[in-house]
């Protein structure tokens, strides 16, 4: 049996702690009547990306949408939300590891506009495939998802800033793989 890398391990271990913690944030958003409005599911998988390897944050983010519908039924199968955010999630994590050496302020707004292009592009695709006007489906949904998109734009800095300068093993800037 092959052996993983630390660094493989490193990734292995935070990318199931911001998966974990991409499933229960939305149950407590959703507690507290804050709901989808806020992208709650993306929060984590965005800080994934900036702290360990791409693969691993890629595959949680492409692989927690479809957990958390199975497992709570949020985000719906049909119509097909999680489809959606699974491809938000893949593309989000994927820019912030491809990103995360430029400065944050840089950053995370490319990450962020990534994962609401893949959005966009799926709702249009869904809206499509339902015959509902796909313009205007889109529109709303990106709409409904901009409290969130502030609410990333602003935390993500600051999470992945303190947890920078926090270090440790399982933070420590130099340890980070592509």
């Amino acid at each position: 049996m092959r052996r993983l890398s630390e660094s493989s391990l490193r990734s292995l271990v935070i990318s199931a702690a911001m998966g974990a913690l991409a499933l229960a944030l939305p149950i407590a958003f959703h507690a507290v009547g804050l709901g989808s409005r806020f992208l709650p599911m993306l929060l984590p998988l965005l800080v994934n990306g900036y702290l360990g390897r791409w693969s691993w944050a890629a595959a949680t983010g492409l692989a927690i949408p479809w957990i958390s519908a199975f497992a709570t039924g949020m985000p719906p199968l049909y119509p097909p939300v999680a489809a959606i955010m699974s491809a938000e999630g893949f593309v989000l994590a994927s820019a912030a590891a491809a990103t995360r050496r430029l400065p944050l302020w840089v950053s995370v707004p490319v990450a962020v506009a990534s994962g609401r292009a893949a959005a966009l592009a799926g709702a249009w695709v869904a809206a499509s495939w339902l015959e509902l006007p796909p313009g205007f489906a889109s529109l709303a949904m990106l709409v409904q998802g901009l409290p969130g998109v502030v609410l990333q734009l602003v935390v993500t800095p600051l999470v992945v800033a303190a947890l920078r300068r926090r270090g440790g093993p399982l933070f420590d800037e130099t340890r980070l793989v592509q």
